[in-house]
């Protein structure tokens, strides 16, 4: 009762000073002799400027008053269990025996300034063309466009050249799958290496050839295994423009199913290992075969430093509205840009595939006997049983108009008389005859349009970047620009479809064990990253570097390649054949047991940079067990949190204790073998246990960001059934319509449309990390730990796909079903927030953002305290100790993505240069605001770091 009356006294105090503050200003304006003197008239700007303190005050006192209520509340919370916490800090038991969270003494409070809350408000970017309308007007029918099958009959006048020539950039290229098929080894043995061992060769003959590389996973592989010439000759190729990287990511990602810490990592991986080894930047992104593509991705590349960008698999419907409008070449910028800021240039591939046929031009049929690779004798032919034919001189001229007129009629959907045709397939090139194949017919065909001047055209080999760049060029823009009349467009590219009603929406699913395994790798090799980063650091500041075994960076390596290498779009995405998966996750298991194997070597870090108390964003705590095991806890997250850590123990005699001895709460709870033994059912879902899933809720009691939403768990099993989806569907009374939002990439929200004219497949969509439903009153978001596939198919509903299971091949290429179902565990939290009633901000029609408690409660989710078990190298209690890093913990719109050791000249050990990415969250400040459990503050986009930890670069700029 004493603590409540001193909290009153000193709340009310504080109200009064502000309120006695604000009485003597006024007075102090209302008294001046000055302004007497000017009878009573106020200048304008003063006026402006008592306003602007007025509304300052006004904020102090809102929140002020914020902090009082939170203090009370902890108070009542305390005061109503009857009893004190000896410590002040730590859970104890009451009188009658239970465990009791105790006020620690530290009010908490949400304290956003209103100007980290305008970035959600309004922010409408200006584009010409925004998808959520694209879907709108489209009927998505699909009427035989001819030979052009998805498209329209095309038409030309052929004397429109006659003063601006055409310029034909053929590309060529080879697809290189980090698995699909075959296991990446098994590729990289029977094909890659072959491709580019015989590149070094035949673009080296003539240098008029060039081609195009996009997978450093393979191309690292082969500059490992080539000697010192093959490398040089590489790289004289490179350097001269023969041989363009580009994305120069570690694989050609997915971007439904990849989280963008993944995304990121694996782009950086890449990029460092093309600095290091070659001196070079990609400068344009090149993705003909991920399944859709995200907004995130181009966003990216921008930040990247890349200028340009290509993609391919885009709805054929879409593709042929772009073209008839001449949209296919536009400027992507993100939904939430006010400016231009994020724009990139983009240039969307017309036709079906990435293949030969179907990227000359319109008719598959012509396109097909320009693929020289297909000549008689050959292990492959045309579909359209018209042959290639080898060029001579009696059929060249035949030959380069017949192509020509192809070249003509693609150029017509775009905006430029310059044009990209490229050159290639997967895994082309293998042989060394088809590089004489392609090159050397082709040549001949160039030399003669190029020798013909009523043609009118000047055809080439090619890069991407000298396409890119003779556009640029071509309407007198710099590198980037955005030309004149092209038009801007905002959105993204999901749910794709190649033909008919065939959605590929799947993927979005398929094989969620592995969705779910890639997410926890992900997040123990951050928590490395960041434990190793720290370590290193302290040591180098306590003159212990020599002591550190700083060896162990190539384990943290490999892990990162390996993880890149899941993104891959046949990877994540559950769309490889049965033992490649297995080679995936075979790999994925040795390198993340690496990565734990570094925390030992953590276990007594040096002293943190300063000596005064801390708050820190890795707030770990060591207690050991009884049976004489110590484990240590790491908080990955950026914010202090009060949490419920499971560990597996062997007996009921356990007792958890601090380092210094205290007591801490357990609760013991039994392990079941299988789910028949233990079925958990609350009827919250429409729910059908017969179809193989248990689902357990748990509602954790604790203050903070854990209490707020609800703990979930499906047990998936779906191995007895055939031809199944299985489903769960959140149903509930918010008036949504046919509105929901999903996530791209745990990046960025984008707004969805149920739309009845299309079929129930073309309706979901990726969920990486969170989709949410909302109206006037109430949002409810269900956050997942793994990607699935999501939608809301009645108003006031979400439906998530767990898990599917397919007896027959899809005719894609794979050749076999999705058979090889595991029980698998999906985690959910679901959070239910109320808008508040002063401030009703609602989302705009194309953008959407997450409150600062759903935020916290995706890293929560995402981010678990990671239990990271000690071996004591002697007897008795190893000198553990708490480790706080930083002086204060992080603004909560800030979220520390990863702290990245930098590699040296030699791969196998780290560089004084460490990468903090950091990402600044936008924040929907319209929902009522709870007591997160710590301090949230926000500082308008200032973080302070020591500035001897800056280190400028022009390469890399990641501040998201």
């Amino acid at each position: 009762m004493k603590l409540r009356k001193q909290v009153t006294v000193c709340g009310g105090a504080i109200f009064c000073v502000a309120v006695f503050s604000l009485y003597l200003m006024l007075d102090r304006v209302q008294h001046d002799p000055a302004r007497r003197q000017n009878g009573g008239n106020f200048p304008r700007s003063q006026i402006s400027v008592l306003q602007n303190r007025i509304e300052q005050l006004e904020q102090l006192l809102e929140e002020n008053h914020q902090i009082i209520s939170h203090i009370k509340d902890s108070v009542m919370e305390l005061t109503d269990t009857g009893a004190v916490s000896p410590s002040g800090h730590l859970p104890f038991r009451s009188a009658n025996g239970s465990w009791v969270l105790p006020f620690d003494g530290r009010p908490t409070f949400l304290a956003v300034k209103p100007q980290d809350c305008q970035f959600a408000v309004g922010r409408n970017g200006q584009a010409d063309v925004q998808m959520l309308d694209v879907y709108s007007l489209l009927k998505f029918d699909n009427p035989d466009g001819g030979v052009w099958k998805q498209g329209f009959d095309i038409t030309y006048d052929p004397d429109e050249w006659n003063s601006d020539p055409l310029q034909v950039f053929v590309v060529p290229h080879s697809h290189n799958d980090p698995g699909w098929i075959k296991t990446f080894d098994k590729y990289f043995t029977d094909q890659t290496q072959h491709i580019l061992n015989n590149m070094v060769v035949k673009l080296a003959e003539d240098p008029r050839r060039k081609f195009i590389w996009s997978e450093i996973s393979f191309f690292s592989k082969w500059w490992e295994t080539a000697d010192i010439h093959k490398q040089e000759a590489m790289r004289k190729l490179i350097l001269g423009g023969q041989l363009e990287i580009v994305t120069g990511g570690w694989v050609m990602t997915d971007e439904a199913n990849v989280h963008y810490f993944a995304m990121i990592d694996q782009l950086i991986e890449g990029h460092q290992w093309l600095e290091r080894n070659l001196g070079i930047t990609p400068r344009s992104g090149w993705a003909v075969d991920p399944f859709g593509h995200s907004a995130t991705m181009p966003y990216l590349l921008k930040r990247a430093n890349l200028t340009s960008m290509l993609i391919q698999r885009v709805h054929y419907s879409i593709k042929k509205h772009f073209a008839s409008t001449r949209s296919l070449e536009f400027m992507w910028r993100q939904a939430w840009d006010s400016g231009s800021s994020t724009d990139i240039f983009c240039h969307m591939m017309p036709f079906y595939s990435y293949d030969v046929p179907h990227t000359c031009g319109p008719d598959p049929k012509i396109c097909c006997q320009f693929d020289f690779k297909r000549l008689p004798g050959g292990r492959i032919n045309c579909p359209w049983k018209v042959p290639p034919k080898t060029v001579v001189e009696a059929n060249v001229a035949e030959r380069a108009h017949l192509l020509l007129d192809q070249y003509r009629k693609k150029s017509k959907l775009y905006r430029s008389n310059v044009l990209l045709v490229p050159l290639g397939d997967d895994f082309r090139y293998d042989k060394a005859l088809e590089w004489d194949q392609q090159y050397i017919n082709y040549q001949k065909l160039f030399d003669y349009m190029n020798s013909h001047p009523e043609m009118h055209v000047q055809a080439q080999f090619g890069t991407l970047s000298d396409y890119f760049s003779a556009v640029y060029k071509k309407h007198g823009v710099a590198q980037g620009s955005r030309p004149a009349d092209y038009p801007v467009l905002s959105g993204d590219f999901f749910a794709y479809a190649d033909r008919e009603d065939h959605y590929w929406t799947g993927y979005f699913t398929s094989r969620p064990f592995y969705k779910s395994l890639d997410r926890v790798i992900e997040s123990h090799l951050r928590g490395a990253e960041i434990l190793y980063s720290l370590a290193v650091a302290n040591a180098r500041h306590a003159g212990m570097e020599g002591r550190y075994p700083v060896s162990d960076y190539a384990l943290l390596v490999d892990a990162r390649r390996s993880v890149g290498l899941f993104q891959h779009h046949d990877a994540i995405t559950g769309t490889a054949k049965e033992n490649v998966v297995i080679d995936y996750g075979t790999n994925w298991i040795r390198q993340d047991r690496g990565i734990i194997c570094i925390s030992p070597y953590l276990s007594s870090p040096p002293p943190p940079l300063s000596a005064t108390p801390t708050s820190s964003c890795a707030y770990d705590c060591f207690f050991p067990l009884l049976s004489n095991r110590y484990l240590v806890l790491f908080n990955p997250i950026e914010q202090e949190r009060l949490c419920a850590v499971t560990v597996l123990v062997n007996t009921v005699r356990v007792r958890v204790l601090t380092e210094d001895g205290q007591t801490l709460p357990v609760q013991l709870s039994a392990q079941w073998s299988s789910a028949s033994q233990m079925m958990v059912f609350y009827p919250l879902f429409n729910f059908h246990p017969l179809l193989g899933m248990s689902l357990v809720l748990n509602c954790f009691v604790f203050p903070g960001v854990d209490g707020y939403s609800i703990d979930i768990t499906t047990m998936v099993d779906i191995r007895d059934q055939t031809n199944k989806e299985l489903a769960m569907r959140l149903v509930t009374d918010i008036q949504s319509g046919d509105v929901f939002y999903t996530d791209l990439n745990g990046f960025q929200m984008q707004p969805r449309r149920l739309h009845l004219k299309l079929p129930l497949q073309a309706n979901f969509y990726p969920m990486p990390s969170q989709a949410y439903i909302q109206d006037s009153s109430h949002r409810l978001t269900l956050h997942t730990a793994q990607s699935l596939g999501v939608s809301s198919l009645e108003s006031g509903q979400l439906e998530v796909i767990m898990d599917r299971r397919l007896m027959q091949d899809d005719n894609r290429g794979l050749g076999q079903g999705l058979k090889d179902n595991k029980r698998t565990a999906n985690r959910f939290r679901l959070l239910l927030e109320s808008r508040s009633t002063g401030n009703k901000m609602m989302d705009s029609a194309t953008t959407s953002f997450p409150s600062v408690l759903s935020h916290m409660t995706n890293a929560i989710l995402n981010h678990e305290v990671l239990a990271l078990p000690i071996l004591p190298k002697r007897r008795g209690i190893p000198p553990l100790q708490t480790f706080a890093p930083l002086k204060s913990i992080l603004p909560c719109d800030f979220h520390l993505l990863n702290l990245r050791s930098i590699q040296s000249q030699d791969p196998q050990s780290p560089s004084a240069h460490t990468a903090l990415i950091l990402h600044r969250l936008a924040l929907d400040c319209g929902l009522e605001a709870q007591n997160l459990g710590f301090n949230c503050t926000t500082t308008q986009g200032q973080v302070s770091v020591p500035t001897q930890a800056i280190k400028k670069s022009n390469k890399w700029r990641w501040v998201l």
